[in-house]
């Protein structure tokens, strides 16, 4: 009996477990802070421009895609600026390496696609906030998609994107980073 109690007990322990695991996006590049290999190299900002290294687990029983966002809502535009925007990433892909944002670099998989940023191009600009500024922040999310293609093309816009983002969004997981200079 007393055994049959403790196995009892470790199945709901480790159900529990199960339940509690949460979609999750993560960096080894990046904590809270945005680095100079991320900052842009333009506009008076001397960075590296690599887009972070970004790893995302337990997405939600029906993911179809994945899609991944930088945005900073700090930017003084009145409406914010979209650094980064890659969708159709397939389910089978749960990390982007250092770099993936380099359209020359062919990073992605073949079925993912960067849209136009507010740089007006397709591919990772990175932070440079106005000189003295406030800290930016820098909001990275990854999306979990319930259809494999949102039917868009690298031209669309970040607000289209973003629309098409809101209508398919399963789950979603984010990680802020600061920057200022």
């Amino acid at each position: 009996m007393k055994q049959l109690v403790i196995s009892l007990a470790v199945v709901v322990l480790q159900a529990n477990s199960i339940l509690a695991q949460t979609f999750t996006l993560k960096s080894k590049d990046i904590g809270g802070q945005m680095t100079l290999k991320q900052v842009l190299n333009g506009f008076g900002c001397t960075g590296q421009n690599l887009s972070p290294q970004l790893n995302w687990e337990n997405a939600p029983t029906g993911t179809k895609s994945f899609a991944v966002t930088i945005y900073d809502k700090d930017a003084p535009t009145g409406s914010g600026l979209w650094h980064w925007v890659v969708f159709n990433i397939p389910t089978a892909v749960t990390e982007l390496k250092q770099g993936a944002g380099d359209v020359s670099k062919n990073l992605l998989p073949d079925a993912a696609i960067q849209s136009v940023t507010d740089f007006g191009v397709p591919g990772y600009g990175g932070p440079c906030p106005p000189q003295g500024d406030k800290p930016h922040q820098y909001i990275i999310t990854v999306y979990a998609l319930k259809t494999e293609n949102l039917g868009l093309d690298s031209k669309a816009t970040p607000a289209l994107v973003g629309y098409y983002l809101n209508g398919n969004t399963l789950e979603k997981a984010s990680i802020v980073a600061y920057y200022q200079r």
